[in-house]
């Protein structure tokens, strides 16, 4: 069967090819008699527009690249579901690629959007990202519309959506000391990454706050998981070290921690209170329910969208970054709620 063109339009209402492809691109300039006339037509013909050659003729392909380190975590499918929302609003598609925490990944993936032509990208970046890395690099060289959110790259000059990861570290452990808790473990990343440096920043502060020492021995780096969390409970237990509430960097390395601690005939919370942070989805439906920091994450998905938009109507040649930082919500749940407040 015939493919229905431009010009079988054109000829079926006696009108010029370029009149009828102003009017499917909706232009100014074409009355709005035409418009619904073509649209009918179009409709009626069965008519498919090209897009690939409309990108090509308007420079534009209408599709937004989101790359994420990876969708096994709740975190960051809810934040693409905020991006999604406000692009689909404003007649944009998103491609969507996971790094899965690879370099290497992440770097095909930026090469598969910039063959794509996509009108601009959406990136939180994978946890080996240096400041100086070349595919993002690429991205900034081409003059293509970027912008970060949850983890970016502090030196370059991009736009970005981020929590408050201090204040989240900070609400977490005051929380937990005023439980009662005077013995906190922090489990952080070894990881160079400014969300981790600044929740373990904030919990440093919260204990010199509350008069509380800082114990170097409770400070525990490694690369976080259900594991690590199960792991560092075993070797602090092992080696006899005091310990009364820990504050995970994130979930998955909280619920090993309570996976640990009860297998080990710990009480949650009356002995060890226990926090995390990023509000995955499986964390109100253990027992015991765990504590955690809401990192807003629609919000976050939405706010990187309207940046995205606010950028693509500026100079692409002389963009201004904007830096939005969202305020972090502590979720009280059994878990750490020792004296039920």
């Amino acid at each position: 069967m015939k493919r229905v063109t431009i010009l079988d339009i054109a000829k079926e209402l006696n009108i010029t090819f370029s009149t009828v492809a102003r009017a499917l691109n909706d232009h100014p300039a074409i009355s709005e008699a035409t418009k619904k006339a073509v649209r009918e037509t179009a409709e009626r013909l069965n008519y498919r527009q090209n897009k690939l050659a409309s990108s090509l003729r308007s420079g534009r392909s209408n599709v937004i690249g989101v790359i994420v380190p990876s969708l096994h975590v709740s975190f960051f499918s809810s934040v693409v579901h905020g991006i999604e929302k406000i692009m689909n609003a404003n007649g944009y598609n998103i491609l969507l690629y996971q790094s899965n925490e690879s370099k290497k990944h992440q770097a095909r993936g930026i090469d598969t959007f910039l063959q794509s032509r996509v009108d601009g990208i959406i990136a939180s970046v994978t946890l080996d990202t240096d400041n100086d890395d070349d595919a993002y690099q690429e991205i900034k060289k081409r003059n293509i519309p970027l912008v970060f959110f949850d983890r970016i790259l502090e030196t370059m000059p991009v736009s970005s959506v981020t929590i408050d990861d201090y204040k989240g570290g900070f609400i977490a452990t005051e929380h937990l000391i005023k439980q009662g808790y005077r013995k906190i473990l922090h489990t952080t990343a070894e990881q160079n990454l400014s969300i981790f440096k600044e929740r373990l920043r904030g919990y440093m502060d919260a204990l010199e706050h509350y008069g509380i020492p800082v114990d170097e021995r409770l400070i525990v780096k490694g690369n976080f998981s259900l594991e690590f969390g199960r792991s560092v409970i075993k070797e602090l237990l092992a080696a006899s070290l005091d310990f009364d509430a820990v504050f995970a960097l994130e979930d998955y390395t909280a619920m090993g921690v309570m996976q640990q601690l009860m297998e080990s005939g710990i009480k949650i919370p009356d002995q060890v209170g226990v926090i995390g942070f990023a509000n995955e989805a499986f964390g109100s439906l253990v027992s015991p329910q765990l504590s955690t920091i809401a990192q807003q994450t629609i919000t976050m998905g939405e706010e990187a969208a309207r940046l995205f938009l606010e950028l693509n109507k500026q100079e692409k040649n002389n963009p201004s970054p904007k830096k939005i930082i969202l305020d972090p919500i502590l979720l009280v749940r059994s878990s750490s709620n020792r004296l039920g407040k």
